[in-house]
């Protein structure tokens, strides 16, 4: 989502480090530019020029003209100021008797139900015993796609046909004290817009149960639209936290670092997709580190440690250090990588001149590449898999025959495989001293 400032930052900070002592001119131009690029990725006005005061302010005192890299310096204090304007983490406020109840509201389309089956997921992972009240009788297919998503998260839906939400609410809030469930979410209606039914229905509900959390799910494609539409629902009811679904998304993004200043709402969840796991807690840190370019190695290994099973990752890596992984190993390593997440989320969360080569790979091109790879390693026999030097003319030929794909893949494959498997016995050889000339 914040590829585009991303970009245009880091050629920014780039310009600077050219620099050696800076005057306070060469602040001020550095801020003009800063100013132009947080406009143009949507960041609201005021939330704009009052960031820009307080890194300018901060980058001409002595903070930084003390230092011994006031580039670097320049970029530190970017960052810190990013992270406040982000706001502080707001953990989702789970105190109080059970069941503790967490409302989730919304305009029509905004992805309310996914994050709601999401929301579910995360908190059955974290030990609670959950329900789902599908409280939207009014979109077509709403509450069959609740009951869908909850059968593939593992959570009951609780839905009666013909029953007003708020009187639904109130017997989905009584069968959940009897039955010891400990969180409940209620999935809202939606509208197109703003309007007085629908805030009707939303206080009908909050007076018959008391939320723990009401929760405003935002679609980050709309823009600067997000902005009203959070204050205009705060103005209804008690707003606790946000949810921003569709950051995975190529819109520009600034209502994200707008709507905490602009609104007082915390942000307390991301949905960076489509899928039931693709939901992250906020960090405001990590999110700068992001925008910055800096990447998220701690949420790198988040998703690393979600989709690989530690006696399996060990076993992997002593066979590759050994030299001895085969094929059929590669394809596993494939596998474990594509559960992470698409492609283009985690490059963007590889750090320095890392993060910057890969994110100069073409995402779509990358995952065309790893397709290919798995089919062309599923086109082949056990015993191929395990030993590649079976691999001849007619084999590799029927290979690319059943995988659809050219004789030359096959063969780069081979080839890209082998220098693999040198590289690794090299390290393990040396003990991982050639390991900076390997890799240039």
């Amino acid at each position: 989502m914040f590829e585009n400032l991303t970009q245009r930052l880091d050629e920014i900070f780039t310009n600077l480090r050219r620099r050696g002592k800076l005057s306070e001119a060469d602040v001020d131009a550095v801020m003009r530019e800063v100013r132009l690029a947080l406009l143009e990725a949507d960041v609201h006005y005021s939330v704009v020029k009052d960031f820009v005061a307080r890194v300018r302010e901060r980058a001409v005192g002595h903070e930084v003209s003390r230092a011994l890299n006031p580039a670097q310096q320049v970029v530190k204090i970017v960052h810190e100021e990013l992270i406040a304007t982000l706001g502080e983490p707001s953990p989702l406020n789970l105190s109080g008797p059970k069941p503790r109840v967490v409302m989730l509201v919304g305009l029509q389309g905004s992805g309310k139900t996914t994050a709601a089956a999401k929301l579910a997921r995360n908190l059955r992972a974290q030990g609670e015993r959950m329900m789902m009240v599908a409280a939207d009788p009014y979109r077509p297919a709403a509450v069959k796609q609740l009951q869908t998503l909850g059968e593939t998260v593992g959570v009951q839906v609780f839905h009666e046909a013909g029953v007003k939400p708020p009187d639904l609410v109130a017997k989905a809030f009584d069968t959940c004290q009897k039955g010891g469930y400990t969180v409940m979410i209620i999935d809202t209606a939606g509208r197109s817009q703003l309007d007085d039914a629908l805030m009707g229905e939303l206080r009908a509900i909050t007076s018959r149960v008391t939320p723990s959390e009401i929760l405003l799910v935002v679609d980050a494609m709309i823009g600067q639209e997000a902005l009203r539409v959070a204050q205009g629902f705060r103005d209804t009811v008690t707003l606790t936290g946000l949810i921003f679904t569709k950051m995975d998304g190529d819109a520009r993004g600034g209502a994200a670092i707008s709507i905490r200043s602009v609104t007082g709402v915390p942000i307390k969840y991301l949905g960076m997709g489509e899928g039931v796991d693709a939901l992250e807690t906020y960090d405001p840190g990590r999110l700068s580190s992001r925008i910055l370019g800096m990447g998220d190695m701690i949420g790198l290994i988040e998703k690393a440690q979600a989709a690989y099973d530690d006696k399996t990752a060990q076993e992997q890596a002593e066979k590759m250090m050994s030299g001895s992984f085969t094929l059929e190993d590669f394809a596993n390593q494939l596998k474990q990588v594509r559960k992470m997440g698409p492609l283009g989320q985690i490059l963007e969360m590889l750090p320095g001149n890392m993060g910057q080569a890969a994110r100069s790979i073409d995402p779509k091109d990358a995952e065309r590449q790893m397709k290919m790879t798995e089919a062309i390693i599923s086109s082949m026999t056990q015993k191929e898999k395990r030993n590649p030097d079976l691999l001849n003319a007619s084999r590799r030929r029927r290979i690319a025959r059943g995988s659809g794909t050219e004789v030359q893949d096959v063969n780069r494959l081979v080839k890209q495989f082998r220098e693999a498997q040198k590289l690794f016995k090299t390290l393990q050889k040396t003990g991982g001293k050639r390991m900076p000339r390997l890799f240039g």
